[in-house]
């Protein structure tokens, strides 16, 4: 089947390479702009348009697919049988959603209708689910609305970040996405419409992934781990911000909300129901850390407070 692909980080790439080694032609690539990126704020392409160039892909970079007639006109030309979508992160106009044979067919980090929007993996985690997902559905004007194409499943670990749990769902799902091409090709795939009741996960902030010791210690261990490693936990000391990584549960519930303390190369941090054991650590200025190599460094242990 003639393929254009659009997509933009590196969860997409996984994706893009599957089409390209599959029995499907990858006519062209849509992906983002260059960005600026690093202290010289130099311009740099998406990952995607980085792996497209290699194989020699067409790569298309519009700022925008609204009443952009160039970007049609080229669809038009190619008329791809559909246009698998991984995390490309522009609108699509509905009329352009006509142009594939197919349509457009995006693959959503969750199991729909559950966490539609821009951040369902974070959110599976943050909400303590047993298990999320990958699913490719066929776009329409809703927010991840359309008909469902496929889905797998994936269960969610104690001790998953967001980037391990999106790993393994970007190797899972472009998977999906090559069978769900194939299912199109070969007339076998039934769309399944959605139930118009969904949950929604949206955009996350710097200001979400502030740390909130008042908690009980579970739900401090899913932020932390949910917003790990972008945007980063954080919480403030003296006034200044530090990130978080990892935490594990410690043998006592003696501490404030908050409160610090440190033994033994041991640093512990109360909640709202049990102690937590802070792993590691990044003071401003400076990288991530072991908690215990920080601990060392202050001048006092005593009077320590997270905020």
């Amino acid at each position: 089947m003639r393929l254009v692909f659009a997509g933009t980080p590196e969860p997409a790439v996984v994706a893009l390479s599957k089409l390209i080694a599959s029995e499907h032609e990858v006519s062209s690539v849509i992906t983002r702009p260059d960005a600026r990126k690093g202290r010289g704020r130099s311009l740099h392409p998406s990952p995607v348009k980085e792996l497209a160039q290699h194989h020699g892909i067409e790569v298309l970079t519009p700022q925008t697919l609204k009443d952009n007639e160039e970007i049609r006109q080229v669809l038009r030309e190619i008329a791809p049988e559909a246009v698998p979508v991984v995390a490309y992160g522009n609108l699509i106009p509905a009329d352009m959603l006509e142009i594939p044979t197919h349509g457009w067919v995006n693959l959503h980090f969750s199991l729909l209708p559950a966490w539609r929007g821009a951040a369902p993996v974070q959110a599976a985690i943050r909400n303590g689910d047993a298990d999320t997902g990958a699913t490719t559905f066929r776009i329409d004007t809703g927010l991840d609305t359309g008909d469902i194409l496929g889905h797998i499943h994936e269960p969610i670990h104690a001790t998953d970040t967001a980037d391990d749990l999106l790993t393994r769902l970007a190797f899972a799902g472009a998977d999906l996405l090559v069978e769900t091409m194939t299912g199109l090709a070969d007339g076998t795939i039934t769309p399944v419409a959605q139930p118009s009741e969904g949950t929604y996960a949206r955009k996350i902030t710097s200001a979400d992934a502030r740390i909130d010791w008042s908690e009980p210690a579970e739900v401090v261990d899913r932020a932390i781990r949910a917003h790990t490693p972008a945007p980063g936990a954080w919480t403030t000391l003296g006034g200044e911000r530090v990130k978080l990584e990892r935490i594990t549960p410690a043998a006592e519930g003696d501490l404030r909300p908050g409160e610090v303390r440190v033994s033994k190369e041991v640093v512990e941090v109360g909640t709202s129901s049990a102690n937590v054991e802070l792993t590691r650590i990044q003071p401003p200025g400076k990288k991530m850390m072991a908690a215990a190599d920080w601990a060392r460094g202050l001048k006092s242990t005593e009077g320590i407070e997270f905020v």
